[in-house]
């Protein structure tokens, strides 16, 4: 550990010069699986993983936003130390989801096939209202709803509001 380390009690140098979203965190069955679903199903990638004795967890990101990353972290906790039992882990749904926009809508219509064929199809693909736009809905291994969208507008409402260049 290096004198500044030590003299801070940090263990990074680097961090937000603000208050940053930077993640959301699943637990799963299998971190394995959840990787490999969400490196087949998605953009993600897998950024690091960790493991010690209470179990083991991948970060997944976005590998071309290096400037401002936000990390799925999905870990499994090995039987009799998960931190939160007897507490159930609920998995998102079926409202609750994590959102992904698409840029058309063959890319849902492939996406949805491709679900459809894993059965891991949950929704559509269907046309929804303007505020929502054509979208289709996975589960991912654990039963966790992923939507991904086409024409949602999400996107482009927080580039037009923040006047921030495409």
């Amino acid at each position: 550990m290096s004198e500044a380390t030590h003299s801070t009690g940090r263990l990074h140098n680097t961090g937000p010069g603000r208050p940053t979203w930077t993640h959301m965190a699943l637990a799963v069955s299998n971190v394995d699986a959840t990787v490999q679903w969400y490196e087949s199903f998605t953009h993600l990638r897998t950024l690091a993983r960790h493991e010690d004795v209470d179990g083991r967890n991948a970060w997944l990101a976005d590998p071309d936003e290096k400037s401002r990353p936000f990390v799925l972290v999905v870990g499994e906790f090995y039987p009799g130390h998960d931190p939160f039992a007897p507490a159930p882990h609920h998995p998102l749904g079926p409202f609750a989801h994590f959102g992904i926009e698409l840029p058309s809508r063959e890319a849902i219509d492939e996406i949805a096939a491709r679900g459809k064929a894993a059965g891991c199809l949950a929704l559509g693909p269907v046309q929804m209202a303007k505020d929502i736009g054509y979208i289709c809905f996975l589960k991912d291994p654990d039963g966790n709803t992923i939507e991904f969208s086409y024409d949602q507008g999400v996107f482009e409402t927080a580039r037009d509001i923040w006047q921030v260049a495409v």
